[in-house]
């Protein structure tokens, strides 16, 4: 952490005055200014006790025996980039390893929340993810998890989230605001609970995450608004984009490993003409494999830009938007006075090659190579045995008996749309063998196994879109927000055998194929994390999307369309511990029609 302001103000008005020597100078830059969306060149950046003094054309007089000087060489001096909204475990890692994996890409702040840990272990694993966050070289503000569970009623969580605990949250010193709050059917009903914990979010002056995933703009959206939520990351198309920034709300505009909704978006800006103030770029969801391989905020400012947006403005919104909504402003998002020093250096505004990071004044990576420590936390044994299934699960438990003397049936199916996170309500006429409901064609078997309480119990379904073909399955103890086991195949000795798999190994994701394990990528902390290297992570994470491949797979994600199977609170059709999920009604429906 940089020295508070309070205690480095003096020292900060020496080295801007010129009486005292800086830490560190960056000669002879572009300064790209969010403030004013402007690049001035030849200009220095001197910095003391982690923050910056100055920015001006010549910064000779700070530069003293002591003094790192880092040549900027003509390029582009750029704040450090901001993910405003985004969950560290969807990155396979804990905190530590993500952090590892974003700092070369130039991310040095992180809002994250963990909302998938406290699903599984509650107040205890927010406290774990916010005590290893305060610890990285980058900023990383925790906020606190709003819903465990997401849809009370319609799932069953590990653990749940109280407004008590809310509460007490907010004095921790790495708590930002609120996380994301899902439950805006009960916030536009004027739920107790969801408004208590909104309040004491606002009374400690923080900030309450939004997520509104509904096309009804009308009331609901109004009272939700009125509730208290500040921003929203469901937002999929211009209008609804729009409609966010009319009401006060920040729209964050995603691009995760699988969710792609920046460019039907962008045009508000670009052809609408609309403030970029009010919308802010973020990530939400992204695997290792993308971090190691693809990038981060780099990678969502590089596809603003290519959509059509002016670079200085996709830098404002991954920058100082983003410290603005959070009310941060003044203490980090830009290369100015008393903010944290956390600048890149970049030859390229559109394509962004970070070649130079630096985090609250010290370098942290030059061309894509990490130069400092990210430190781990102790794991507690018992985080690492959270998978309790019960008993040993046979091919029976994933078999749909159909109704007496049938020979098809009329069954609900979940429809999976690539690069979206909502689903489809689909119908199919399946047909009937020995008396079993089969999968045929594009619909396969999906089961929800429970992991939290070893009950033993399977919820059974059918979903389509994936393509798998031959006798397969995959497993995840990755399903998002309960976290209880997804397995999804078209073989249900394959299903028994994957689940039994990530019993014995704590929780992670694997294929089988004709009964035989092709990959895995084991996550023992929580079932949902590993504190391996981010690169290792990443490579048994690509084998599983080639094994996903080899049966069949074609989508770009597959592995980010699993792990939402059992999210209750993103239309239309999912399934849970209590069944399947009409989302549009939040009411259990049946699976024979």
């Amino acid at each position: 952490m940089p020295t508070p302001w309070t205690q480095s103000q003096a020292r900060l008005v020496e080295v801007a005055a010129g009486r005292a020597p800086a830490d560190m100078v960056i000669r002879g830059g572009k300064w790209v200014n969010v403030h004013t969306r402007e690049v001035v060149d030849g200009q220095d950046i001197a910095i003391a006790c982690g923050r910056i003094a100055c920015v001006l054309p010549d910064a000779s007089a700070n530069i003293g025996p002591q003094t790192r000087i880092v040549q900027a060489e003509g390029r582009f001096m750029v704040p450090g980039f901001c993910d405003g909204h985004m969950h560290v475990e969807s990155g396979m890692l804990t905190p530590a390893g993500f952090a590892a994996a974003v700092i070369p890409h130039g991310t040095t702040t992180i809002f994250h929340d963990p909302h998938e840990i406290a699903n599984v272990l509650g107040l205890r694993g927010v406290r774990l993810m916010h005590d290893e966050s305060l610890i990285q070289p980058i900023s990383m503000f925790t906020q606190m998890p709003s819903c465990a569970p997401s849809a009370p009623g319609l799932e069953t969580t590990g653990h749940e989230i109280t407004e008590d605990e809310v509460a007490e949250a907010m004095a921790w010193p790495g708590i930002i605001g609120l996380g994301e709050m899902m439950n805006f059917p009960g916030v536009a009903s004027g739920d107790r609970q969801m408004l208590a914990e909104m309040a004491a979010t606002r009374a400690a002056g923080k900030t309450v995450g939004g997520h509104y995933a509904s096309p009804d703009l009308g009331r609901p959206f109004a009272a939700y608004v009125a509730g208290g939520a500040a921003d929203d990351h469901e937002t999929t198309t211009e209008a609804q984009g729009i409609a966010r920034a009319r009401q006060g709300m920040s729209t964050m505009m995603r691009l995760g490993s699988a969710w792609y909704d920046v460019q039907a978006q962008i045009t508000a800006i670009t052809e609408k003409g609309l403030d970029p103030r009010g919308f802010i770029l973020c990530t939400d969801d992204s695997h290792s494999g993308t971090l190691v391989n693809e990038g981060h905020m780099n990678r969502v400012i590089r596809h603003a830009i290519d959509c059509g947006c002016d670079p200085l403005v996709a830098i404002q919104m991954a920058t100082l938007n983003t410290a603005t909504h959070f009310g941060l402003e003044r203490e980090l998002g830009s290369l100015t006075p008393g903010r944290r020093a956390d600048v890149i250096l970049t030859s390229d505004l559109h394509r962004l090659p970070v070649e130079l990071v630096i985090a609250q004044g010290q370098i942290v990576a030059r061309d894509g190579e990490l130069l400092v420590d990210c430190p781990l936390i102790n794991w507690p044994a018992d985080t690492r045995a959270s998978v309790k299934l019960g008993r040993e699960l046979m091919a029976n438990d994933f078999a749909v008996p159909a109704p007496l003397g049938a020979n098809s049936a009329a069954v609900r199916v979940i429809g999976v749309v690539e690069n979206q996170a909502p689903t489809q309500a689909l119908t199919a006429d399946l047909p009937v063998r020995d008396g079993l409901i089969q999968p045929e064609g594009e619909v396969c078997h999906i089961a929800l196994v429970e992991r939290h309480r070893g009950t033993g119990g399977v919820v059974n379904g059918f979903v389509s879109g994936f393509g798998y073909q031959g006798r397969m399955a995959v497993a995840s103890t990755v399903a998002h927000d309960s976290h209880h086991m997804i397995v999804v195949g078209t073989c249900r000795d394959c299903m028994a055998a994957a689940s039994a798999h990530l019993g014995r190994i704590g929780g992670g994701v694997t294929v089988f194929r004709d009964g035989v394990e092709l990959a895995t990528v084991a996550l023992p902390i929580a079932g949902l994390m590993s504190d391996r290297p981010a690169a290792d992570v990443a490579a048994e994470a690509q084998a599983v999307m080639e094994a996903i491949a080899e049966c069949g797979n074609g989508m770009n994600n597959a592995y980010m369309q699993h792990s939402l199977l059992a999210l209750v609170v993103i239309p239309e059709l999912r399934i849970s511990d209590k069944g399947l999920v009409d989302v549009t009604r939040f009411e259990l429906v049946d699976l024979i029609v």
